[in-house]
């Protein structure tokens, strides 16, 4: 992971926000290499979401034809959108602060990661692993695996035998009391405040006065924007329900530890669609969708072996999920075994629509979903009082739809393909030196620049042959790069460092009968093309 960062710096692709003043943790800037990727990946998304939609036929898979469109929300929205929503109030981390270090930590964090260490009167050591007093028996056994694994030291199961390798510990137990955990950086324990809640959504102003009743939030998802112009989309594009909304944008969330890398941001792009269709058939659609987008990521070049599809356990669900199934890649910095969320697909019932139309919904003691209401039995946080059914004017019928909705975020995405396409393998240089050659094995409709051309010298007409080439690809919507600095075969290293599928290379040959080598990234095969049919020639690989 070390690497892929330092190449992210080192080529273009990702800085650290404000990092000339220091930085800013959780914020990072995508430099000129790194914002064609991510727009790729985005573009890539939007191309299977809306442009290359067909709303007369039934994709594989699919119970029957729908539409999609797109839309662009406001980043900031009428508070009582995330009050009916949930949001406002259930939208928060457990945190607990070091009164030592003046650290923050995420409550869950603690849990499994540290170890106060006690010798009882015979000098062995006993292990307490900080846990969650409510945690049930088995996520207390994976608490103390991870943290087993975490600490690199070994444990005895039932018949004896240890499962860890390392000296030193023969006891195990768990421990709920915050006194005795040693926080990192502090010199004694029980540093720890009892741990609170902290909202995740970014509190802002509108307006020039600022007063409490001027209190506003940035968005923490782009998905409420979708379902509060339900109708609007219904009323104005003619669409019939089954249909698909679907928007790119940033949201932000106030994360208490922004970690690795530009995996988990205050500050991030997300590329959400809610699909709208009957209840009855809400199942299948759900089933559709979450294997369509599973297919979507090994498609664009993410390996099986490090990519899989989870289904939410029961008590995993959030409290509008009917079902939820995660897409999950095995990032570098994951513990073996580990993966990381990439996207969810949720299957989310009525309940967006009903709470903007009814309130903010809650289940109630047999589980199903009622309007939460105060101590004056009137609704706690109402919703807008507008008709949000759909009418299907063939079948007469009228009902709230469904929704199922696939949540990706762009950076995840565009971090993973990274993550995925870094290799090093050894090539021999001009001298015939074996060297080590980094190289990003991008899809190449992902990749920033498709094409590089470069002439093997500095005279003999080459470099005009070459501007002349790379105009064209220029005209024909190809990203090109022109390189004629430097030894051919460190220009090509170059190229393969930041993942540009093809080189062409102008020669001598290429003056006498007008071809171009045409080098493959991956392979390094080479052959010769007429110049003439290059341009079309790199067109049809990206069609491919």
């Amino acid at each position: 992971m070390d690497k892929i960062v330092a190449l992210c710096k080192r080529r273009g692709f990702i800085f650290q926000s404000s990092e000339i003043y220091g930085g800013l943790n959780g914020f990072w800037d995508y430099g000129p290499l790194g914002v064609e990727l991510k727009r790729n990946v985005k573009e890539a998304w939007w191309r299977d979401m809306i442009t290359n939609h067909d709303e007369f036929s039934t994709p594989a898979g699919a119970p029957s034809p729908f539409s999609m469109v797109g839309l662009d929300c406001s980043l900031i929205m009428h508070p009582q959108v995330w009050k009916c929503s949930g949001h406002y109030d259930l939208f928060h981390d457990m945190m607990s602060d070091c009164r030592e270090t003046k650290r923050r930590f995420r409550f869950d964090q603690i849990r499994g990661r540290w170890i106060h260490v006690e010798r009882d009167s015979r000098g062995q050591h006993h292990y307490y692993i900080m846990t969650d007093a409510d945690t049930p028996e088995g996520g207390l056994e994976d608490t103390v695996v991870r943290a087993c694994k975490f600490f690199d030291v070994r444990r005895k199961d039932a018949e004896g035998a240890f499962t860890w390798q390392s000296p030193g510990m023969v006891g195990i137990s768990p421990q709920d009391d915050l006194s005795k955990v040693l926080v990192p950086g502090a010199s004694t324990p029980g540093t720890l405040t009892p741990p609170r809640e902290f909202n995740l959504m970014f509190k802002t102003t509108i307006g020039a006065l600022g007063g409490a009743e001027d209190a506003a939030f940035l968005r923490p998802e782009t998905a409420q924007g979708m379902f509060v112009n339900f109708k609007n989309v219904v009323d104005t594009v003619r669409v019939r329900v089954p249909f698909g909304i679907a928007q790119m944008g940033k949201s932000f969330r106030n994360e208490i530890t922004p970690r690795n890398f530009t995996f988990r941001s205050r500050e991030f792009e997300q590329m959400e669609m809610e699909f709208f269709c009957h209840p009855s058939q809400s199942r299948a659609w759900y089933q559709y969708w979450r294997d369509r987008r599973y297919q979507w990521y090994l498609t664009h070049g993410l390996a099986s072996d490090r990519l899989r599809l989870r289904d939410h356990a029961a008590d995993e669900l959030s409290h509008y999920s009917v079902g939820t199934a995660d897409v999950e890649y095995a990032f570098p910095f994951c513990e073996p075994g580990e993966f990381g969320e990439l996207e969810g697909v949720a299957h989310r019932g009525d309940f967006d629509l009903r709470s903007h139309m009814e309130g903010k919904l809650v289940r109630d003691s047999t589980g199903c979903l009622a309007v939460e209401t105060g101590e004056d039995g009137k609704p706690r946080h109402p919703g807008s009082g507008k008709d949000l059914n759909y009418f299907d004017d063939q079948s007469r019928e009228r009902f709230v739809p469904h929704v199922i909705e696939p949540a990706a975020g762009a950076d995840r995405a565009t971090l993973a393909f990274l993550c995925e396409a870094y290799h090093e393998d050894s090539q021999p240089d001009e001298k015939g030196e074996l060297q080590t050659r980094v190289l990003l094995k991008l899809h190449p409709k992902l990749a920033p620049l498709k094409v590089a051309v470069l002439p093997l010298v500095k005279k003999d007409g080459m470099p005009e042959f070459g501007l002349d080439l790379y105009r064209e690809f220029k005209r024909a919507g190809i990203p090109s790069y022109y390189d004629q600095q430097a030894a051919i075969g460190k220009r090509y290293r170059r190229q393969d460092e930041i993942g540009t599928p093809w080189c062409i290379t102008v020669d001598g040959q290429s003056l006498a009968d007008q071809t171009v080598t045409l080098r493959d990234r991956d392979t390094l095969e080479q052959i010769r093309v007429p110049r003439d049919r290059i341009v079309d020639e790199i067109a049809k690989r990206l069609r491919g």
